[in-house]
């Protein structure tokens, strides 16, 4: 018998250690599509209706979703790791020239240009130069690279800097995006390169890329943070270490098969919906090569946190309203159970497990075409949990695919209803446009989840009108009504 324990123990860890090892396998996130080779990408930005993205030596990425990417920018001057910020009718553009150890030299020019378009083909485009606004002799404690930009209450600001002695911070004009006359640079932090200057709540947060860069797969970086009251520091971590001498709170690394988060950027797209872009070093997926990454953002008792898309899987599918169930609105199949034995019986009468309700009881009640949804108390019923996938060929949006939803171990989708108001389950998924749905995390960690088919600048998502009644109705970021939570039915 013990030996038969011992056999059944090393089975079951075999088996957990195979989950684990798959688990660890999968993607964390779903992989943008497209041409997503680049290095030390600029913040993405939009531009006459499509995003841009700029790297090292001059090259760049564009896409009009946000989710399927292309070669196509032009950033004349080369250069490395470059920022870019709108202000005004003007996209700056910072880079670097020399440094970073390159041909063994840390002397380097921190340059600025701008141009009222990023799209080439536009008769606005064109590079005018403002020039050296940071630099680096190659012999001080500094390396004048990897700028990035920050604008606050009409003020514009500069960080730069690698592990090659100090990060610092200079002021610009926002009006001309030259260095401010007289104004002398900070220094703020060690220990980190590539970083990047956010504004929240009063607070000034400093991000910055540890780790080891540039060896794919072996690359270490890890995107880290502190914050002040003060744009000039000093800035600490949640553990009250100095960034001068080498603190950083997590916020984004190594996810499932992509090695090595660098190069934070912010982009703040409204309604409770915050994203970042970076690179991971090597995507293990694409022969280990440097690729383009969107992943949402959220913020945990004052600090920026990485956050991820929705897994494919089965889910019960919470309102943060009632925590009530997003279900089929069926009629209750009950599970049946011998009465005594739950509340009449003794200590020493035996016992044993009651099966799982299956997906063929359940759906035996169910009426044949479309099916209304409701909520109800999750009651782990087979009409409670929802299979939710990337959809191929069906694109995306920005930073995430489009999903289907689904009951789970059926084709019966979600799907928005002839009046473009409400939402019904239909028999099967066709891939249509109604049966499409974006799922958004928001900074708070719950999920927004939106049709693609609404008109435009509609701006609806699938709302909690009522403790049982989902609808779509124009979200509402303050409210909980829109605001959805997936939990693992296992």
């Amino acid at each position: 018998m013990k030996r038969a324990l011992k056999a059944a123990r090393r089975a079951a860890s075999i088996a957990s250690i195979g989950a684990l090892a798959q688990a660890l396998a999968s993607p964390a996130a779903a992989q943008l599509e497209g041409d997503v080779f680049i290095h030390d990408p600029s913040t993405v930005v939009l531009s006459d209706g499509k995003w841009y993205t700029f790297g090292t030596r001059g090259g760049g990425l564009v896409s009009e979703d946000g989710w399927t990417w292309s070669d196509g920018p032009v950033r004349p001057g080369g250069g490395v790791a470059p920022d870019v910020i709108k202000i005004g009718d003007r996209y700056y553009v910072a880079y670097a020239i020399g440094g970073g150890g390159l041909n063994g030299g840390h002397a380097s020019d921190v340059k600025i240009m701008w141009t009222k378009t990023l799209d080439p083909t536009s008769p606005d485009f064109e590079y005018h130069e403002v020039g050296t606004v940071a630099s680096s002799d190659g012999v001080e404690s500094n390396d004048a690279i990897d700028p990035a930009f920050l604008l606050v209450d009409g003020r514009l600001w500069l960080s730069y800097g690698t592990y090659f002695g100090t990060i610092r911070i200079v002021e610009l004009d926002p009006a001309t995006g030259q260095r401010i006359a007289g104004n002398e640079p900070v220094d703020v932090a060690i220990d980190m390169e590539a970083t990047a200057l956010l504004h929240r709540d009063g607070w000034y947060y400093l991000l910055g890329t540890h780790g080891t860069c540039c060896d794919g797969p072996n690359s270490t970086y890890n995107i880290r943070v502190g914050r002040s009251r003060n744009v000039l520091g000093p800035y600490v971590d949640h553990m009250g270490i100095p960034l001068l001498r080498g603190g950083g709170k997590l916020v984004a690394a190594a996810r499932g098969r992509m090695i090595g988060a660098g190069h934070f950027g912010l982009i703040d797209l409204g309604g409770g919906i915050e994203k970042f872009s970076m690179h991971y070093e090597a995507d293990m997926d694409r022969s280990g090569r440097s690729v383009l990454a969107i992943e949402p953002l959220l913020w945990r008792d004052g600090w920026p946190v990485g956050g991820s898309n929705v897994k494919p899987g089965t889910y019960e599918i919470q309102s943060e309203r009632s925590g009530n169930a997003l279900q089929l609105k069926t009629d209750f199949v009950r599970i049946q159970f011998d009465a005594r034995r739950s509340f009449m019986a003794g200590p020493d009468d035996p016992v044993a497990p009651l099966p799982n309700q299956t997906l063929e009881q359940n759906s035996a009640v169910w009426p044949e075409g479309a099916i209304p949804v409701d909520l109800s108390a999750y009651m782990v019923r087979p009409n409670q949990h929802w299979t939710i996938a990337p959809v191929e060929g069906a694109g995306g949006y920005f930073g995430a695919p489009y999903y289907s939803i689904k009951v789970a171990g059926t084709d019966r989708a979600l799907a928005v209803r002839d009046d473009g108001l409400e939402v019904e389950t239909v028999p099967s998924f066709s891939g249509s446009e109604a049966q499409l749905w974006r799922i958004d995390q928001l900074t708070d960690g719950t999920y927004r989840i939106t049709p693609k088919k609404q008109d435009a600048g509609a701006d609806l998502a699938l709302v909690a009108i009522g403790t049982s009644t989902p609808s779509l109705t124009r979200f509402d970021p303050a409210s909980a009504a829109g605001r959805w939570r997936f939990h693992s039915p296992e």
